[in-house]
């Protein structure tokens, strides 16, 4: 494999690690300046589709409410692997409900990174 083919590879990979940090900082600012104008974000919710929401203003929207809804948001990355301008990232799912109670998820999100950017991010999880 070319020097620079693996540089892209660890460059979508280190990028998805600095989103998911600023995401556990419920940073969205952070996490938006790591995406491109014209992301996608594909929601988990609701089942078996999810939400599709495009654009930048439309995601930091959804990102916004979601922390807002969800203060105690964590996720912490079991696995992340890169091929070409790909990323998956395996993940658990934490959170904190509103009678206290601890609850998790697992899953994976599918990251797509053009011209140094997060483009889309499509998230799955397990049932």
């Amino acid at each position: 494999m070319s020097p620079t083919r693996m540089s892209k590879i660890e460059g979508a990979a280190r990028l998805v690690l600095e989103f998911n940090e600023a995401f556990n900082l419920h940073n969205v600012s952070g996490m938006m300046q790591l995406m491109s104008d014209d992301c996608i974000f594909e929601n988990t919710a609701p089942a078996p589709d999810g939400t599709v929401f495009s654009g930048k203003k439309a995601v930091t929207q959804f990102w916004q409410e979601f922390f807002r809804e969800s203060p105690h948001a964590h996720i912490e990355i079991e696995e992340v692997f890169g091929f070409g301008n790909r990323c998956v990232m395996h993940w658990k799912y934490s959170w904190v409900d509103a009678a206290e109670k601890k609850g998790h998820v697992r899953g994976v999100d599918i990251f797509e990174v053009k011209d140094g950017y997060i483009c889309k991010k499509l998230s799955y999880v397990k049932g």
